[in-house]
């Protein structure tokens, strides 16, 4: 058996706890994080897309995190996906009834999610907006991003964070619409088409 010398840092082997995922898969996922939306709810709309790295390869264990608020702007205080009974402490879930406004979606192994939410009402002088967290491999930290729906031109042109990007970067922020109430948003993390991250201070 081969002795390491732990006395000098260059000589000891990183260990999981040095690196960089892909470790989301095991805790963090829940049944149903993309059901955001009761089902049969008249303004539920579904948002999916794909998590892609720097060289454009999809990544099979990202994770992607949604708030938004519900159709009136508001957002809601509902519990959500992590109501346990309170008598066994079991995993309950969403109650299927009310709109919580958060998910959690893992990617599947073609780097692709989907979520069923609600249509986001304004908020201010923003144009309607999904919340975005990303969680992937080689990231030290996750990054935030927006998801704008297109068809009101004029609140996206009023949008305060659009109209302070050139427009080839403010097009990485508004989904495509695949029409029947879906949308396509891809998370580009590097590279060509590079999808605009956000810093909060």
């Amino acid at each position: 058996m081969t002795k390491i010398d732990t006395s000098r840092p260059e000589s000891v082997l990183p260990t999981p706890s040095h690196t960089v995922g892909p470790f989301y898969g095991y805790a963090l996922p829940f049944p149903g994080g993309g059901d955001i939306a009761p089902v049969g709810h008249p303004d539920t709309i579904t948002v999916q897309g794909y998590v892609y790295d720097g060289e454009g390869n999809p990544l099979p264990d990202a994770l992607v995190e949604l708030w938004g608020p519900g159709p009136d702007g508001r957002v809601p205080t509902t519990d959500g996906s992590m109501r346990r009974d309170p008598s066994t402490g079991g995993h309950l879930g969403r109650n299927g009834v009310q709109f919580t406004g958060w998910g959690r979606i893992q990617t599947d192994a073609d780097g692709h999610w989907y979520a069923r939410t609600l249509r986001p009402g304004a908020r201010g002088r923003s144009a309607p907006y999904l919340s975005v967290c990303v969680f992937a491999r080689g990231l030290l930290v996750h990054l935030f991003t927006r998801i704008y729906l297109p068809g009101d031109r004029a609140a996206l042109a009023a949008d305060p964070l659009l109209a302070g990007l050139a427009e080839e970067r403010r097009d990485t922020l508004i989904a495509q619409d695949g029409g029947d109430g879906t949308y396509r948003f891809d998370i580009r993390l590097q590279g060509e088409g590079e999808t605009v991250f956000l810093e909060f201070r």
